[in-house]
């Protein structure tokens, strides 16, 4: 796997890097807090809970829910919803486990074309039809593993040079375009919801 740029922490990095569940729970994590903050999780788990390296997903997976919580709570907190980020990347260790036999890597390994793969990637916890097609970008994009037709599977966001994602991440420079794209996305998305009639109707609101 390529040396991944995600969290402004060569530890982090390193780890998500080199451990494929590692990368995943950051993909979890990679909700309502910064990028660099969710991929920084996996390494501060690691560290607060006396994991090894790679993270052993039985381990986690069997780990008493409320020793999990607390690590994600203890100040700074790993995420700004602890509780319910904790179930979830509980629950993603035990899919691992169960269904993969604890080897995160199996998840694409063994796709046998990029919408297998992204079926597989959706069906996870904490992972939802955006986020699977961003992580099969990421694969083909970055992780050198993409089966065939990953671009396909992961439009947009397998489009070159889009960036969109993580997938397009691999320095600061990216980052900050990447956050550039995704608030311009954002303003376009939030003005077409509003839309003539939206704003019609905000104005009689303000006449009476």
């Amino acid at each position: 796997m390529k040396h991944l740029h995600f969290s402004g922490d060569e530890r982090a990095d390193r780890l998500i890097s080199k451990d494929p569940l590692a990368l995943l729970i950051g993909m979890v994590l990679d909700q309502q807090i910064t990028i660099e903050q969710a991929f920084r999780g996996p390494a501060e788990l690691v560290e607060r809970l006396g994991l090894g390296v790679p993270i052993d997903a039985h381990q986690l997976a069997s780990m008493d829910p409320a020793t999990l919580v607390e690590a994600f709570s203890r100040r700074p907190s790993i995420h700004r919803y602890p509780a319910s980020m904790a179930a979830r990347v509980q629950a993603l260790a035990r899919v691992i486990a169960d269904e993969y036999g604890g080897d995160a890597a199996r998840l694409w390994t063994g796709a046998r074309d990029g919408l297998e793969l992204r079926r597989r990637v959706e069906a996870l916890p904490g992972f939802g039809a955006q986020k699977a097609k961003i992580f099969v970008a990421l694969s083909g994009k970055q992780l050198g593993v993409g089966p065939p037709g990953w671009e396909e599977a992961s439009a947009p966001y397998g489009d070159p040079g889009s960036f969109r994602s993580v997938a397009d991440i691999v320095d600061a420079e990216s980052l900050a375009e990447v956050r550039r794209v995704k608030r311009e996305a954002k303003a376009a998305a939030k003005a077409s919801s509003a839309g003539p009639g939206g704003r019609k109707a905000r104005a009689s609101r303000a006449r009476r």
